[in-house]
């Protein structure tokens, strides 16, 4: 497949001309060429009427299979451009939902693709309804009005069954995650923009060999895997990569997988440092409005700049200075800004941030926990260490145990024939949990 790329900035938006040929590239296009515009969008073709005649010009020269917008079209502007042209129009998020439908492979992830097209494709067969009742016949797929209505309809249903689907798959998603919760887990997500390396970072933490790829959107489905994080029971899981602007009906065929965001303890927002300053900023601030849309924003975060492996240790002590003058404007939230190297599996700031993260996470409460003679002391403060924080052990008679518990933990040290106090402040008892 061949394809003509155009890119129209304004003072509102503007494109990175190489994201855009990667998305191109990642979709299995061959880019013939792209025309590039600065000025405010026209109504009626998107770009201006003379870069128009350009643009037939070199679809007339160089037969490309598609033309391909950087910029989102109304449906409109779409049938337009297709009436002057006579070749096949998308835009940007169509050519996003093309490699998403190249790179699912689960059944989750082939439904929230679906989705994802068929909510895009709505707005498109109403125009081609309206244009068909204005006398217009070049109808919809070659359909007449009353295919076109019954088609929509046929949407509409298939959306709803998808939904349904998913809304099961989410259930599941749910027990399984309450059980994790149940046992002590440390729930950690990998998020950030696509291609900054987070499924490299997620094999990297647990020895695991998900798919890595140098192309946008390698990962569609989550991938949840154990690692060892100092002696704590924990999970890290790898989510669908943001890209600038992500549209709404995106993140809500993908809400799903998106939510496993959300669900987290702890949010590492994975960043390339290789790249310009420019481009970390604008990709660190895609990623955040992403989260901000998710409501995670409550959420403690740790930055990762990865592959510090390709670039000067100045040069990413910079690029952390900037970023965090950049965090205490919009992100006052995040814990630290850490530098990795994930394919040299350089990870020792990321650790030492998330091992200081956990006292502090909203799940944990001071406990007292007496643990009398005749149990094995050792063996319970083991336990205790794998989903909590130990603060102190007074030895005696009985062990006393002060430390930092999940609340949903409490009911298995309870098991072990132990007395669980809660407490306001270390060492300050408050009130008494059921216990042997």
């Amino acid at each position: 497949m061949r394809a003509v790329g155009v890119i129209r900035n304004s003072r509102r938006e503007r494109l990175s001309r190489d994201e855009f040929e990667e998305l191109l590239k990642s979709a299995g296009y061959e880019v013939l060429g792209i025309l590039e515009q600065n000025r405010e969008e026209h109504p009626r073709y998107n770009i201006g009427r003379g870069k128009l005649e350009e643009l037939k010009r070199l679809v007339e020269e160089l037969r490309p299979d598609k033309v391909v917008f950087a910029n989102r079209l109304t449906p409109s502007q779409a049938y337009n451009l297709w009436k002057e042209l006579r070749v096949e129009v998308i835009d940007r998020w169509q050519l996003v939902l093309e490699i998403f439908e190249k790179r699912a492979h689960s059944r989750e992830a082939k439904l929230q693709v679906e989705l994802a097209s068929l909510q895009y494709e709505v707005p498109l067969v109403k125009e081609a309804i309206r244009r068909i009742k204005l006398g217009d016949r070049a109808g919809f797929k070659g359909m007449g009005e009353y295919q076109t209505q019954q088609y929509l309809k046929h949407i509409r249903y298939r959306m709803g069954k998808i939904r349904e689907e998913l809304e099961k798959v989410r259930a599941d998603r749910e027990v399984k995650r309450k059980r994790r919760e149940e046992m002590g887990f440390i729930l950690v997500a990998l998020a950030g923009y696509t291609n900054a390396g987070k499924s490299t970072l997620l094999n990297a933490l647990t020895g695991e060999e998900v798919e890595v790829k140098q192309q946008m959107f390698t990962t569609l489905a989550t991938t949840t895997r154990r690692f060892k994080l100092g002696q704590k029971r924990a999970l890290v899981t790898d989510t669908v990569g943001f890209i600038d602007n992500l549209p709404p009906f995106i993140v809500e065929a993908f809400h799903s997988t998106l939510e496993e965001i959300t669900r987290a303890d702890v949010i590492v927002l994975v960043l390339d440092v290789s790249e310009p300053w420019a481009e970390i900023r604008r990709k660190f601030l895609a990623s955040f409005k992403v989260l901000r849309e998710l409501r995670a924003l409550d959420k403690p975060m740790i930055i990762a700049l990865n592959k510090i492996d390709l670039v000067e240790e100045e040069d990413a002590r910079e690029k952390a200075r900037l970023l965090g003058n950049l965090l205490e404007e919009v992100a006052p939230n995040v814990r630290a800004i850490v530098k990795i190297s994930a394919k040299e599996g350089r990870l020792e700031e990321l650790y030492s941030a998330l091992e200081e993260s956990i006292p502090e996470l909203p799940k944990y409460r001071a406990f007292k926990v007496v643990i009398p003679p005749t149990e094995d002391a050792g063996r319970i403060i083991s336990i205790i260490e794998a989903i909590g924080e130990v603060l102190n052990v007074q030895y005696g008679e009985s062990t006393v145990v002060h430390a930092l518990l999940q609340a949903g933990m409490i009911k298995e040290l309870t098991k072990m024939n132990v007395r669980i106090e809660h407490l306001n402040e270390p060492g300050e008892a408050e009130q008494p949990e059921n216990g042997g």
